[in-house]
Parts: structure tokens; sequence; C-alpha cells
């Protein structure tokens, strides 16, 4: 298992003033050094902000892209590998949201959201339509459409998870949170397992064990910088080789193909025993499916057995949402927004966090191959989008509240 990520959460200002960043750099190489010597090898060092039009409310969007190179070049000084704008939320003016592009265009190590859903103000139709519209823009700026990675919609994401692009602070005290790559403990519990219920009792087991080690070897360096300990996203992340891989983990289970009947019972399982473990929690604690970053998820989508409305399918029992899906170069606006328009209402329906960095390849059509040399891409295929426009009432421009399920003795309450 590493440790994909030490995030930090503070609160920057603008004119940007240094202080906070370098106190967070320091808490952050310190954090790395402890973490190190507990036997983990941590990938990177992060900070994230509260959401950036909080910052430049005075200032204004057209302020954007200098606030950003501003921070992007304050953080490389003090060693902080990347940087998290937060999202641009639906009560932000729209040009916050206009202005992604040309922010990412002009940095190399920032990532920023938009917000589409969230309980206060549900589901945002204008905001999933901007989205859907910047997504594309963002596809243009880079070979292979790459700068997609650095750019998610967020739906019901709460503050201080510490995976970036859904990272942000929600303020007060600064925060430092942990992102774990873990999911080759699932892969091993499962592999040395007789029975399903053997099989959760080992991986709960590794759970706990590894966050009391991680607990003890951060909680004094949050005490040092007087920081509080925001927990632990053990969301079993991935890596594109098959021992690190969710994919296998799933199939190892017993499906024959991840993305054929079974596989919702296969992530529910593995989702369960996350929640069964007891640990400090923060951000999604799920499981993650990214297309492009796991060597069976990306067979599997490159064979046609794993769609988008598959892996969206599975974000009901067990996921973060959709992440890393190769879309082709010139999907239309309708097929985003109605991709983006399930996301947001699966998340609010059933309560959890969910994310869409959805990645047009420029140049490439559904069932053309991928060509990304990026050493945490596996390639796979280009997936399908069909464009199919949305009319009607859902062709508007409200703010739909969509209530979480209420259960029968909540009914009777």
């Amino acid at each position: 298992m590493n440790i994909r990520s030490v995030t930090a959460f503070a609160d920057v200002s603008y004119p940007l003033e240094s202080g906070a960043i370098a106190a967070a750099g320091e808490a952050l190489r310190a954090a790395r050094e402890a973490l190190t010597e507990a036997g983990y090898t941590v990938q990177t060092i992060r900070l994230a902000t509260q959401p950036f039009p909080t910052i430049l409310n005075e200032a204004g969007p057209g302020r954007a892209v200098d606030f950003a190179k501003d921070l992007e070049a304050v953080s490389f000084v003090h060693e902080i590998d990347y940087v998290g704008l937060g999202p641009a939320r639906p009560g932000d003016a729209a040009a916050f949201i206009e202005a992604l592009p040309d922010v990412l265009a002009n940095t190399e190590n920032i990532f920023a959201g938009i917000a589409i859903a969230s309980r206060e103000s549900g589901v945002s139709l204008p905001c999933i339509r901007r989205a859907a519209d910047i997504i594309r823009r963002v596809s243009l700026l880079e070979e292979n459409g790459f700068a997609n990675l650095r750019l998610a919609a967020l739906a019901n994401v709460p503050p201080w998870s510490p995976f970036l692009p859904a990272a942000y602070h929600g303020g007060g005290p600064p925060r430092l949170a942990l992102a774990t790559e873990s999911a080759d403990l699932a892969v091993h519990a499962i592999t040395g397992a007789k029975s399903l219920e053997e099989a959760r009792t080992l991986l709960i087991r590794s759970i706990e064990t590894e966050a009391e080690r991680l607990e003890e070897a951060i909680q004094p360096i949050a005490g040092r910088f007087e920081m509080r300990f925001q927990g632990i996203d053990f969301s079993l992340a991935t890596f594109p080789e098959e021992t690190r891989s969710i994919g296998a983990a799933l199939e190892r289970l017993g499906l024959s193909r991840l993305g054929e009947h079974g596989s919702l019972m296969a992530a529910a399982f593995l989702t369960d025993a996350l929640d069964r473990a007891r640990f400090s929690r923060t951000g999604f604690c799920g499981l993650m499916l990214p297309v492009l970053e796991d060597a069976v998820l990306a067979q599997r989508a490159a064979e046609g057995v794993l769609t988008t409305r598959d892996l969206l399918i599975l974000s009901a029992v067990c996921g973060t949402g959709l992440d890393t899906i190769p879309l082709p170069g010139d999907v239309g606006q309708d097929a985003l927004t109605a991709i983006l328009l399930d996301v947001a209402a699966l998340s609010l329906r059933l309560d959890k966090p969910l994310t869409a960095r959805l990645m047009p390849i420029p140049g490439k059509q559904a069932g053309d191959e991928t060509t990304f040399d990026f050493g945490y891409f596996t390639n796979s295929r280009v997936l399908a989008a069909p464009d199919q426009p949305l009319s009607g009432l859902l062709s508007g421009d409200e703010q739909v509240q969509i209530g979480s399920r209420v259960t029968q003795a909540e009914k009777k309450d």
C-alpha cells in the first residue's frame, strides 16, 4: 500500500501572501518524512484552498489566471507538488466557471472543480450545462485531452477529501488528511481467503492495521504544526498493474469479467468491508473505478464489457463516480450534460459524494485505442457517449431539489 497524497487544507488570500503556503509546505514535508520512516511510499504532497471564487470575491473572475499562476509558483517554492483551487459553485458568478479553461491552460499543477449539485442547492441545470461545455473546451488544451485530468464535476462533495480535483478547504483551522492507494489490500485479502466472510475479515483487519500505523505517524506532525488531522480517505485507489487493480480484486471474488451480472454484488461487498472498518474518516472512503488507472478496468472497457453506464451503476453501491473516462473527441455537449445529470441525481438521491472526470480525446472515436504516455495511466479504448439531446423540462435553467431516499421507518416517524 502506498500513500497517494498527504494533503494540507488552508485558507489563502488574494493578493497572495505566502505565509499559509509556507506553513503548509513545512508540515507536508514533515509528514512525508514521518510516513516514509514508518515504511510508506508517499507519492505526492498537495495543498487545497477554500473555493477560489471566495478568494477572488472582491478581485473578480478576471484575476483567476493571475491568482492560479501565483499560487502555483509559491507552492513550487515550498515543494508542494499539486494544488487544488476548490470548486466554482452554483451560487458563484458564471464567469468563474468560464475562467477555468484559461486557468488550466496557464498552469501545470493546478486542479479545479465545478460543483453541479449539493444538498443545499440541489441539482443545478445551468452549472451542469456549463460544466459540459468547459469539459469540451479543456479537452483541446493538451494532446490526448489530458488537461481534463485536472478538472472534475463535483456532486454532493463535502470539503476535506484529500483526492484532487475534489479537494477543497471548508474553513477553520488548517488541516491534514491522507489519501491511500490501497487496492492491493483487497487483492491480497481475497486471494488468500476461502470464503467471503474470511475475505471481509482479512480486508477489515488490513485496513484497520494500516490506519492505526498511519495515524500514529501523522498525529504528532499535525500537533506540532497546530493543524487538525482530518482523517484518512481509505478509498481503494488503484495503480495500473494487476496486483494493485481494484478490477482484479473484484474479479477474484468470482466474476468472469467485471461489468457482467454479479459485478454489483462484488462492488457492494468490498465497500461493505470499508464501511465496517474503524478508522478516522474523511473524503469518499469507497471504491475508485478509474478506467485509465486500472489494468483490468481498462481491459474490460476495451472489450466493450464495461461501459460508462455500468460504471455509474456500480457507483450506486460503492464508488466515487466516473473517473478518467476516455470519450470521443467530438462528444456533444448534450451527451456530457446527460451523463452529469445522472451523476448529480445519484449523488443526492443516495446522499453520497460523486465526481465525474470525463476525458474527451481529440481526433478519437468510440472504439479507438488510447495512446497516453503517463506513469499512472494504462491504455484502453474510447467509450461511446451517444449524443441524445435533452428537451422539455430537463433542458431548463432550474435548481432542482432532489431529496435522499426515505426509509419506511423514517416515513412512519
